[in-house]
């Protein structure tokens, strides 16, 4: 259970910190998105006011005068048009009126290819001569956070499906201007209105292939992840199995048995139900290794113990290896007339597996000596004081010739 918690606790973790890579990057990306679009709107606006200095220096550039290029009625100055002769006339066009007609070129070359209108911009003022140079809502919203110290402005805008990204910076007033805009108040260095560009080329971030990468990333650390875990998961069990089984025998160590028989302890005292124990030890087993060796010596325990093991049947029952040749059998809720029943069928058990013994003083096949001892009906000041009990039947049982049980008695 807690290996599967860890796993849990582990897999969470990470599927957190792939989502913070993965919201890190996205944010980055938008970043990135942002500074492009800026970059790019402050350079477009950038060469609509060198256009229009180079205009302003020239205090204006006559053009001649075409269905397309009217004469701009805005424009007060005595030489606005000039006559050249009778089929060309040349009107002056300002920077302000030179921009509008850029703005308006740059759209017709936009309809005409059929490409929609990738860049377009709009000269402005919360002032304008000119009714078509009246600024929207939001462009008016921005000429009044110039006018309070912000010196550039961009957001991300949507129209339908479409979007765009929408930047605006202020015009200063110069002494060029003060020719047609004196006379509205401003002077030099006022800000006297501004030029908005609205971008529909933004930088496309790779939502789907971002999100794509950090999930299969995601999939392999959880992969990597249940592996490693399962892995280490089977370490575990293996050195638990190591430090409660005995090796050789495959059933329960001391220590296990130890621990267990505290537990049971406590519970036989809490419900007060009797709590029995029996001892048992290999009768001859020093003699029988000195006669067949040491590795026949060791396969007999092993037989010995997974008999005692099998004996048992309910699930309660429990036996271990108390140490060398002896083994130790823990019965939780029986009484000693039960315990000395089961011992019985533990000692007739290993009785018949006729197990050669020839050196046994008793008989030619190995037998075992058995000890109980049962908390009920008795004073016992600790669950070792138990053991002591058992170990002192089993020494009756020595005694008395071997292969038998014999019962703890106080008398």
């Amino acid at each position: 259970m807690k290996i599967k918690k860890i796993r849990i606790l582990i897999s969470l973790v990470w599927v957190m910190l792939i989502s913070i890579s993965f919201l890190w990057n996205y944010t980055n990306a938008k970043k990135e998105q942002e500074r492009i679009a800026f970059q790019s709107a402050r350079s477009f606006f950038n060469h609509i006011v060198i256009t229009r200095l180079w205009n302003a220096r020239h205090e204006g550039v006559y053009v001649p005068v075409t269905k397309k290029s009217l004469p701009n009625p805005y424009l007060e100055t005595p030489m606005r048009d000039i006559k050249v002769n009778d089929k060309l006339t040349l009107t002056k066009v300002n920077p302000a009126f030179m921009t509008r007609q850029i703005s308006e070129i740059a759209m017709e070359q936009e309809a005409l290819t059929q490409t929609g209108v990738l860049v377009q911009f709009h000269i402005t003022s919360l002032k304008p001569i000119r009714p078509q140079n009246k600024p929207t809502a939001i462009e008016e919203r921005f000429l009044k956070e110039f006018e309070k110290g912000v010196k550039e402005k961009g957001i991300f805008t949507k129209k339908g499906a479409e979007n765009s990204y929408f930047y605006m910076a202020p015009l200063l007033t110069t002494k060029s201007c003060l020719k047609c805009h004196a006379k509205q108040g401003y002077k030099e260095g006022d800000i006297r209105g501004g030029i908005s560009v609205t971008s529909s080329f933004v930088m496309k971030i790779p939502l789907l292939s971002l999100l794509l990468g950090h999930v299969a990333i995601g999939l392999v650390g959880l992969f990597g992840i249940v592996l490693t875990v399962g892995r280490l998961s089977r370490a575990y069990e293996t050195i638990r199995e190591q430090a409660i089984f005995d090796a050789l025998t495959g059933v329960p160590n001391r220590r296990s048995f130890s621990e267990r028989l505290l537990t049971e302890y406590k519970l036989s005292r809490r419900h007060q139900q009797p709590l029995s124990i029996i001892m048992c030890d290999v009768d001859y087993f020093k003699a029988y290794n000195d006669a067949y060796g040491h590795s026949s010596g060791d396969l007999c325990l092993k037989k010995v113990a997974q008999t005692i093991k099998a004996s048992l049947k309910r699930p309660g029952d429990s036996c271990a290896r108390y140490g060398g040749e002896e083994f130790a059998v823990i019965l939780p809720n029986t009484p000693l007339d039960g315990a000395m029943h089961i011992a019985e069928k533990i000692r007739s058990n290993i009785e018949e597996l006729g197990i050669p013994h020839k050196s046994s003083l008793s008989e030619k096949v190995v037998t075992i000596s058995l000890g109980v001892a049962t908390s009920a009906g008795t004073a016992l000041s600790s669950h070792e004081e138990l053991v002591k009990h058992s170990d002192t039947a089993l020494y009756k049982a020595k005694e008395r010739g071997r292969n038998q049980v014999q019962s703890f008695s106080q008398a």
